[in-house]
């Protein structure tokens, strides 16, 4: 339980299979809440790259990077804010609503729009994330053993959101235009909120209307494509069971009115107040990191830790392309202020460890070595939102194409919907890039009409082109929702298959399990090398090998993520545990601003193609090829060395100690 809040007490609370009825009112909470972030967050790479800001591959990346990397820093400040002033219940609704400003804002054509949205965002999403959890956590008695499994199920609330989305959110983003996918988003966020603070009977009402609404969109809205009918079929039925499961259980009593409440009382107007100056006083900062706008000295010119002068010399050298980039990335406001925080805590963090004594020691040098090992997870996974991206739209071939262009079609004039089988074809003596594509869809006489067709004539070298419909073609951001629907389908299979390994006696160790992440992650960059290395003529990947990419990496999470956090409060003594979570958040912060690094060598621009252009699928898919084998390289390299380590890594956890060794030593 949090300091300062109230705990509920199970016994009195009415419950569903042994769970408090409130843990569903919370589950849709955050099923809503992750709906609206995950479907901003599968349209925003391509809304920076093909919307109104027309940024160039390199410039939209380095921002994804600097907005998931706040993303991550800021529950930590939002849970000291109401633990020590707010409560969870009051932090929830603050973050909820700020996070529905940041996404209604998202539909004005304004650069300064943009910026300010991703900064309400960032932190909205610090008020919101932490506390709904922490919720959790209150509505179950002290050393209660149905605790984990009510985290379960609302984990899995976490990722019906996360699957859903990308499918409705991406789907109507991309083929009727961005602002209807954000204002998706955006009325996710608010029913999220409005199932968190209406009286319960509404409550189900809206539990009911939505996942009704959800399960039929899901299978009104869809390619006519056998991919996306299992995964639009699988997430409409989840959704369904979870709305009539819920339902159910809050027709019995819905969330306690004492849970996330401060034992002091509610908060005071002084306190309301000094907050909401804060965050007024913290979004235009925060805008500033996220834009990656520089500081500017008095006489107007840019301060930086790095001077253009500088990195231009560091690009002509040995290496340059790699470092160079890096370079500018760290003299950006984002970057210094990661890298200075990143610094000053670890160093701290190694300083204390050398003055516990040698049990503590040793447990606190495993965890800061797996800390390590899953910042190079997250800064390799996080790749799925950028590079992957980018990737399915450009490389990856996404439609179920019913007939293609014979030798009895050339020279011929056909009319035909263009569609991604059209790229790198050429109409008459012109390629058909992405960007001719975006052109023609974006227009607004055609986005009134999406089955729009174009003529195309036929040449020789169109034979084997497919012909199909719009509607044949699936959204790239789509893909985004493999990874949720694959932890729904893993997840228990995962948690029951180390249950019985570890009443066999063979559970592999914390260490093993990262090194086996890292493996699986590895193999999954390495099918995305593979496909691109197998590409058709154009430079077109079959999707099964994004597929397949996807489901590793989702099965190395499933050997990494859960077992992280249980290892940060396993291994830290008593006197550190709370600055090593800390720790562990700041370290997925800045293995998501590597990942917009890295995400940065897969630019358009890498494969000689125009400033701000496309080039044809045959010109991207080495360079894409090329990145992912080099991760993948990396990511199997890292887990072999975590494998070798294991057994000196297991021993120095002093499995035979107790856990709540206090090591505070002699020094």
């Amino acid at each position: 339980m949090s300091q300062g809040t109230l705990s509920a007490n199970n016994s009195e609370s009415p419950t569903l299979f042994g769970h408090p009825t409130g843990l569903f009112n919370l589950f849709f909470a955050e099923m809503w809440e992750r709906f609206s972030y995950y479907g901003m967050r599968a349209l925003l790479v391509f809304y920076m790259t093909k919307g109104f800001l027309g940024y160039g591959d390199s410039r939209a990346n380095s921002v994804y990077g600097a907005y998931t990397a706040l993303v991550y820093m800021t529950p930590f400040i939002g849970g000291m804010l109401a633990d020590r002033l707010l409560g969870q219940r009051l932090s929830v609704i603050i973050g909820g609503i700020l996070m529905a400003i940041g996404h209604l804002l998202m539909g004005i054509n304004s650069p300064a729009a943009f910026y300010v949205a991703l900064s309400l965002l960032i932190v909205g999403n610090g008020f919101f994330k932490p506390n709904i959890s922490t919720m959790v956590g209150e509505l179950y008695p002290a050393g209660s053993k149905l605790k984990d499994g009510g985290f379960t199920i609302f984990y899995m609330g976490v990722n019906l959101g996360g699957a859903m989305s990308p499918l409705l959110c991406g789907y109507i983003g991309e083929k009727f235009g961005w602002h209807y996918g954000f204002g998706l988003a955006t009325l996710g966020m608010m029913v999220g909120l409005a199932v968190f603070v209406v009286p319960n009977i509404i409550t189900q009402a809206l539990i009911g209307v939505g996942a009704a609404a959800v399960a039929v969109s899901l299978m009104i809205y869809r390619p006519d494509n056998n991919v996306a009918l299992i995964m639009h079929g699988f997430c409409a039925l989840c959704v369904a069971v979870a709305g009539l499961i819920s339902i159910f259980a809050l027709a019995r009593g819905g969330l306690p009115a004492k849970v996330g409440r401060r034992a002091e009382g509610p908060a005071s107007f002084g306190q309301i107040g000094a907050v909401l100056g804060g965050i007024l006083v913290a979004i235009p900062v925060i805008t500033m990191f996220v834009s990656g706008f520089s500081l500017v000295r008095a006489d107007g010119s840019p301060l930086v830790l790095i001077s253009s002068e500088l990195i231009d010399k560091i690009a002509a050298g040995p290496g340059g392309k790699i470092l160079s980039v890096v370079a500018r990335e760290i003299s950006t406001p984002a970057g210094l202020m990661l890298g200075l925080t990143g610094l000053v805590s670890f160093g701290y963090l190694i300083f204390k460890t050398t003055k516990l004594d040698t049990i503590a020691r040793h447990r606190m040098v495993v965890a800061l070595i797996m800390i390590f090992f899953s910042f190079l997870f997250w800064a390799f996974f996080e790749q799925a939102g950028s590079s992957l991206n980018l990737f399915a739209d450009r490389n990856v071939d996404r439609v179920s194409a019913p007939k293609v262009v014979t030798q009895e079609d050339v020279g011929s004039v056909i009319r035909i919907q263009p569609t991604q089988e059209q790229l790198g074809y050429s109409n008459g003596d012109t390629p058909f890039t992405l960007d001719q594509l975006t052109k023609l869809r974006d227009s607004e006489e055609n986005a009134k009409n999406p089955a729009f067709e174009i003529e195309w004539k036929v040449a020789a070298d169109n034979v084997g082109m497919g012909i199909a419909d719009r509607n044949m073609e699936i959204a790239p951001s789509s893909f985004q929702a493999i990874n949720s629907i694959c932890i729904l389908v893993f997840g228990l299979v995962f948690s029951s298959l180390w249950t019985w390994m570890a009443a066999k006696g063979i559970e592999p160790s914390t260490p093993v399990k990262f090194s086996l992440g890292l493996i699986q992650l590895g193999l999954g960059f390495g099918a995305f090398w593979l496909g691109a290395s197998m590409c058709d003529s154009r430079g077109m990947v079959a999707v099964s090998w994004l597929i397949l990419g996807y489901v590793l990496h989702s099965t190395g999470e499933l050997c990494l993520s859960p077992v992280g956090l249980s290892m940060i409060t396993r291994l830290s003594p008593k006197i550190l545990v709370s600055t090593m979570m800390g720790a562990w958040f700041l370290a997925t912060a800045l293995s998501q601003y590597l990942a917009g690094i890295i995400s940065q060598f897969t630019g358009a621009e890498h494969s000689g193609g125009e400033a701000g252009g496309i080039p044809i699928p045959k010109d991207t898919v080495s360079v894409y090829g090329n990145v992912f084998g080099l991760i993948a390289i990396a990511a199997m390299t890292s887990g072999f060395i975590c494998l070798i380590l294991a057994p000196m890594l297991k021993a120095w956890t002093h499995p035979e100690a107790p856990e709540d060794h206090g090591g505070a030593g002699g020094h």
